[in-house]
């Protein structure tokens, strides 16, 4: 059937630890994430751009130059004199990673400045993806033009996915957070949250609550990700468990929520059965976070 889909957020240069003490360059974001695996396994009937905003320096060629050549489109992204793009550091100890990040003067803080250009952009656009810290890093004038663009496109009947990524120090406070959060569910018409970010932050005591909340923002679709404990899909009322896959050895978690969006959403709008394509993401996960980086290739990805 074909379609474009639309990843909107901020893509960061990634350092990861190379051995002997070497860094090695990348390019990573939680949404840009999730485009690449929906890159890789939707047909190319289907368009995958990115929405985003970077500088005027190399760094930014280097960084467009690099989604051009993994086939996702770039003709919505903006670049704005004298900025540049963030940039962060994977810290792995035994599989599980931590970040330092250098991102407050990064272009993308200002991907929804321009309310004409974001509009044309989603009108275009069959399926829309977006995350917290999407909202998170905009100004409160900015995520505002955004979530309204985004109920736009609810309206109108396009897909609007949102995975709430709850990161607290992105967040000038913490009501501010739990409320833009809650904002961004109610634009959305699949909500993908992980059970562990929800507990912490909204309190909730099992995964029942999870969906049941997000249910009562509008949300008609969720699907709660936890972990090894697998993932529950709650499509058109219907709940079900999906086990998670056995994986023999975590290599790196980094991208296992992201690759299991960007999975699922690819299986979903190809065949439309929730439960299969949660199955499918869940595979995709395990082999993400068997092997080093955010981004793995479609090699290490196939017969999954």
């Amino acid at each position: 059937m074909g379609g474009r889909l639309l990843a909107i957020g901020e893509c960061m240069v990634e350092l990861a630890q190379a051995g002997e003490g070497l860094m090695r360059r990348g390019y990573a974001g939680d949404t840009f994430n999730t485009a690449w695996y929906a890159r890789i396994l939707l047909p190319e009937d289907w368009a995958v751009d990115y929405y985003t905003t970077v500088g005027d320096d190399t760094v930014s060629d280097d960084m467009l130059s690099f989604m051009e050549d993994a086939g996702i489109g770039t003709v919505w992204i903006r670049r704005i004199k004298g900025r540049t793009p963030g940039l962060y550091m994977i810290h792995l100890k035994d599989g599980e990673r931590s970040f330092s990040y250098w991102r407050d003067t990064s272009a993308a803080r200002l991907l929804a400045s321009d309310g004409d250009h974001l509009r044309h952009a989603i009108e275009t656009s069959d399926v829309i993806y977006f995350s917290g810290i999407t909202l998170a890093i905009l100004s409160e004038q900015d995520a505002a033009t955004l979530l309204s663009e985004l109920r736009r496109a609810k309206a109108a009947g396009k897909v609007v996915a949102f995975d709430p990524n709850i990161r607290p120090r992105l967040w000038a406070d913490r009501r501010a957070m739990l409320s833009t959060i809650r904002d961004g569910a109610r634009a959305a018409t699949i909500v993908m949250p992980s059970f562990d970010d929800e507990a912490a932050h909204f309190g909730d005591g099992s995964v029942s609550d999870t969906i049941a909340r997000y249910h009562s923002l509008g949300a008609p679709n969720v699907i709660v990700k936890n972990g090894a404990e697998g993932a529950t899909v709650s499509f058109s009322d219907a709940s079900v468990h999906v086990p998670a896959t056995t994986v023999e050895q975590v290599v790196d978690t980094t991208s296992a929520g992201d690759s299991f969006n960007g999975a699922f959403l690819a299986r979903y709008l190809e065949e439309g059965n929730a439960r299969d394509a949660a199955a499918y993401a869940a595979r995709i996960a395990a082999r993400v976070i068997g092997e080093h980086g955010a981004l793995v290739g479609a090699d290490k990805l196939a017969d999954a």
